[in-house]
């Protein structure tokens, strides 16, 4: 089967010869005509696959509780106080985190703006609706550095996995970048260039390698990550980083694609499948210590839920339900929380940054 955007790549391939990784993964998801966010609202069970706050409130929640607490251990700054996300679906996830810090800390509430950082039209309308009862107090931009200055509340959930990245194969001739190029039947096919790196970015044990490895680097994760991390010194404020991904540096393709919720080869739909890899959580930790900015805490997803109090509101939400009500909220506490194949809890990662350094809950000692 053919995309339009099919089309697009192979001609660009014809006149100018393979692209990086990194360009295919950009033109996926962001080619203005036939990209993947731009053309369509992949969220949610009509979409191609359901995030955490499309699962159950209870996320959203934990993640207004985790605010509203780490609003107090800064001294409950009042003056210019921003709250934001980066890539935010649908908006469910910040209409959960606001009512939940309305209920909890009107005064947070009422000091804040909020911002929507947010490239897709489609996407935005979308948002706006949901955020209705709050449509007096929120804003949208399409970057970041848009956020006003101030005390900032930051929270990326499965935004990450969407940036590029390059990828390098071991060869008899070192790492070489993954391109993507055509096969003798004029089909999209990964090859091999001849541009290498520089070995200290790859993981320590890179010379013990089997021939084939993949290493995945991420510098325009990087790049934001250092945006965030700079803007957080400046002004002062708490950075909430989920996704899914690993702790530790290695080797490993973990480029994907998900379409009509199931996996597919990142090949095989451009521009009809969600593209993503897994991120490498102690990359940007290391970004942000860089920028001097203080790493509160980085762990599972699940952790970090449990930690803030998942299993009580879970109780207090099902209080009173009938028993298919409260099998519902036991089910989405397991996806979230849990650590089986189809659970969320372990190969999720969240990632607290925060400055001036304070002790944040969950991963607080």
């Amino acid at each position: 089967m053919t995309t339009p955007l099919r089309e697009k790549i192979r001609a660009i391939i014809r006149a100018n010869g393979p692209i990086s990784i990194t360009d295919y993964f950009a033109l996926c998801l962001a080619d203005p005509e036939y990209g993947y966010y731009k053309t369509r609202d992949p969220f949610g069970r009509g979409g191609d696959f359901v995030t955490a706050p499309e699962i159950s409130q209870l996320f959203g929640e934990m993640i207004g509780v985790f605010f509203v607490e780490a609003w107090r251990r800064h001294l409950k700054p009042i003056d210019k106080l921003r709250i934001a996300e980066i890539g935010p679906g649908r908006g469910t996830m910040m209409a959960d985190i606001l009512r939940t810090i309305e209920r909890l800390e009107p005064e947070l509430y009422a000091a804040a703006s909020v911002h929507m950082i947010e490239t897709s039209p489609t996407l935005r309308d979308i948002q706006a609706k949901t955020l209705a009862d709050h449509a007096g107090k929120t804003e949208w931009s399409e970057t970041f550095d848009a956020i006003p200055e101030g005390f900032l509340l930051l929270v990326a959930n499965e935004f990450f996995d969407a940036v590029p990245i390059r990828q390098f194969v071991k060869t008899p001739n070192g790492f070489r970048e993954r391109l993507v190029g055509l096969d003798a039947d004029d089909q999209l096919t990964f090859a091999v260039g001849v541009a290498g790196v520089d070995p200290i970015l790859l993981p320590p044990d890179h010379r013990e390698a089997p021939m084939g490895a993949v290493a995945e680097l991420a510098p325009a994760r990087a790049a934001i990550m250092q945006a965030i991390s700079e803007r957080l010194f400046r002004t002062g404020g708490v950075g909430l980083i989920i996704d899914y991904g690993h702790v530790e540096q290695g080797f490993g393709d973990t480029l994907q694609a998900i379409y009509r919720h199931a996996y597919d080869p990142p090949l095989a739909h451009p521009g009809e499948a969600d593209l993503t890899s897994h991120v490498d959580f102690s990359a940007l930790a290391d970004v942000a210590r860089h920028c001097a900015v203080h790493v509160a805490g980085l762990g599972s997803q699940g952790d970090f839920l449990l930690g803030l109090g998942l299993a009580d509101r879970a109780g207090a939400l099902g209080a009173g339900k009938d028993a298919s009500r409260q099998e519902e909220i036991v089910s989405a506490v397991r996806r979230l929380a849990g650590d089986g194949e189809n659970e969320m809890g372990e190969l999720f990662k969240a990632l607290v940054v925060t400055s001036p350094a304070v002790d944040l809950p969950p991963f607080q000692s």
